[in-house]
């Protein structure tokens, strides 16, 4: 009886642990991926472009954590354009980082980093407000970053216009 009852038990836990880790990584490929933001830009011919860029892959052998589409940089704003997407995950941040490089070995929680906010959606064009006295110009990469896991998703140089 006692032997039972302890096969029982371990099958309850590893039952609740397998259940847990199989939500957590296959509900956002389930219900959140078909979520397509479509916000549009306010004040668009007012507006001055100060930088653009492409995210990329920042680790290939990584499936899971990817990204790509376009991104526009205005005064005070940067925009997510509507071919962008990243991988689904949790707790996803839009980051402005300063440095020449910016790879899935970066500390980038270490730089002086500012966050724009959380990520409103996995595709498509999304709207996040610069803070006032924020130099774009100090600023190379605009990143995704995962911030429960403090994992890279995407970075993107931004190129600076003149």
């Amino acid at each position: 009886m006692r032997r039972y009852f302890l096969l029982l038990l371990t099958g309850l836990v590893l039952g609740g642990v397998a259940g847990f880790a199989g939500g957590i990584f296959v509900y956002p490929y389930l219900f959140l991926d078909d979520i397509v933001a479509t916000e549009p830009i306010v004040d668009a011919p007012s507006r001055t472009l100060v930088a653009t860029g492409r995210f990329i892959h920042a680790n290939t052998s990584d499936p899971i954590h990817y990204g790509n589409g376009s991104v526009k940089v205005y005064q005070n704003l940067l925009r997510l354009e509507s071919d962008f997407q990243v991988g689904p995950g949790p707790k996803y941040h839009v980051y402005l980082v300063p440095g020449a490089e910016v790879t899935p070995s970066t500390a980038v929680e270490k730089t002086m980093f500012v966050d724009l906010g959380r990520l409103r959606a996995f595709k498509g064009s999304q709207n996040y407000p610069i803070p006032a006295g924020v130099d774009i110009k100090n600023y190379s990469h605009a990143v995704i970053w995962c911030e429960q896991f403090s994992v890279l998703i995407s970075p993107a140089r931004l190129e600076h216009r003149q």
